[in-house]
């Protein structure tokens, strides 16, 4: 007999048709655990489907930055047990066989369908998820900052293991959001000599005011400061040897070559929900910069990035604004949606 649970879902395509409703309680398959979920934030993505910006495959639960326990396992299952504290890549339904696939690079299989879109998430009291996708938990660690591994491991994987971040650069973030913030703690975290983080009044409330709180050396309001004349002032002229791109709007976008060095970086995370945005081609050429575009996080970048939060490198916890339970998800979304949240989280 299998129970149900209470369970966020998108019952249909089109803008809203977000339900809490009751669904069978999964069964975990060949190789896969089923994971009491402790823990879910709310993430960009969920936004997105809720308004029918983001490909997803409906009836499908949402959520997908989640930690949990280990409480059954399905068949032919190795390397993890019951009792287990864990957190998961996402990266389910990618093909194995292909190109990337065989490369390492499953984050960017075609097949991939992740939890929250492509399969059932976590915005339900469990979910099923691949053993060989499963990454252990250190016992000290609450499950609340377990749930920001993910988009943490976003930063990570992005700033150190591709843009291939220095110690002693100067860095500039755009947009402070919780991406973005994330993105100044892991630079700060690799040894960057200074972060500057630029927002817009919007943000000021909630978002820049929780970058002052964290220590960020610079945090500038594009009302209040030209971040371009800050920036070449604190640099000598120079300007950032590593720009990150964490807002997805167009007039930041195109503020990074204002901002870069000359053979200097940007790291682009941030996406514009746009077919098209205008850039400064010319300019990225004078200026003879690296540009990184990302998506998604590879293997390596979840156990360091357990690592750095664990051990307070990355105080990722501190952007938790709500922690509610999953009955609450409207007023919680919707305060998401107003930026009256940073990283909210849903406890089913």
């Amino acid at each position: 007999m299998r129970y149900l649970m209470q369970a966020l879902v998108k019952t249909q395509k089109g803008v809203g048709f977000l339900e809490l409703r009751e669904v069978p309680e999964p069964v975990p398959g060949p190789g896969e655990a089923l994971i009491e979920v402790k823990a879910c934030g709310i993430c960009g993505t969920d936004i997105h489907v809720k308004h029918d910006a983001f490909p997803y495959w409906p009836p499908v639960i949402l959520g997908h930055e989640f930690s949990g326990q280990v409480v059954a396992l399905g068949p032919e299952t190795e390397g993890i047990e019951i009792g287990a504290r864990v957190v998961s890549e996402p990266h389910t339904r990618h093909c194995g066989h292909c190109y990337l696939c065989r490369t390492g690079n499953i984050q960017i299989c075609a097949s991939k369908r992740s939890p929250g879109w492509g399969i059932d998430g976590a915005f339900a009291k469990y979910v099923v998820m691949p053993v060989k996708l499963l990454h252990r938990i250190p016992d000290h660690m609450s499950y609340d900052q377990a749930a920001l591994v993910e988009p943490a491991a976003n930063a990570v994987c992005d700033i150190v293991e591709r843009a291939g971040i220095m110690a002693g650069d100067f860095v500039v973030v755009l947009g402070p959001g919780p991406i973005g913030l994330l993105s100044a703690l892991t630079a700060r975290a690799a040894g960057a000599r200074h972060v500057v983080i630029i927002g817009t009044p919007a943000d000021e409330e909630v978002r820049l005011k929780k970058a002052r709180e964290l220590g960020l050396d610079t945090v500038l309001n594009v009302a209040e400061s030209n971040p371009q004349e800050v920036v070449l002032d604190l640099t000598g002229g120079w300007g950032a040897d590593l720009v990150i791109e964490a807002s997805g709007a167009a007039a930041a976008i195109a503020s990074a070559f204002d901002l870069v060095r000359k053979l200097g970086k940007v790291c682009a995370i941030g996406l514009t929900g746009k077919e098209r945005i205008g850039f400064p081609w010319d300019q990225a050429m004078a200026k003879v910069c690296t540009v990184t575009f990302n998506m998604s996080t590879q293997y390596t970048s979840w156990d360091r990035t357990i690592a750095l939060i664990a051990t307070g490198k990355i105080p990722a916890g501190e952007l938790i604004s709500h922690r509610e339970p999953l009955a609450n998800w409207e007023q919680v979304f919707a305060d998401v949606e107003a930026q009256r949240a940073l990283k909210a989280l849903l406890i089913p």
